[in-house]
């Protein structure tokens, strides 16, 4: 597993879950204010898509996971 897979199953992770507890239809809604980590997570993945700067990232490679590319 390298840090490019852990990086997308991470975010498509913490967007489904929170649409799941923004999305007033949810069994598990709790607050429509949810809807903000989900547009953070897609903000984020944009930019890092141009930039190639991704924190995550980042924070996986200290912890010792190979990337996909060797950087």
């Amino acid at each position: 597993m390298n840090t490019e897979r852990v990086v997308r199953i991470f975010a498509g992770l913490v967007i489904l879950l929170s649409v799941g507890l923004g999305a007033s239809g949810s069994p598990i809604f709790h607050s429509v204010h949810w809807l903000w980590l989900t547009a953070f997570v897609g903000l984020n993945l944009f930019q890092s898509g141009f930039t190639r700067f991704c924190p995550l990232d980042k924070m996986l490679k200290k912890a010792g996971l190979p990337s996909q590319s060797g950087f």
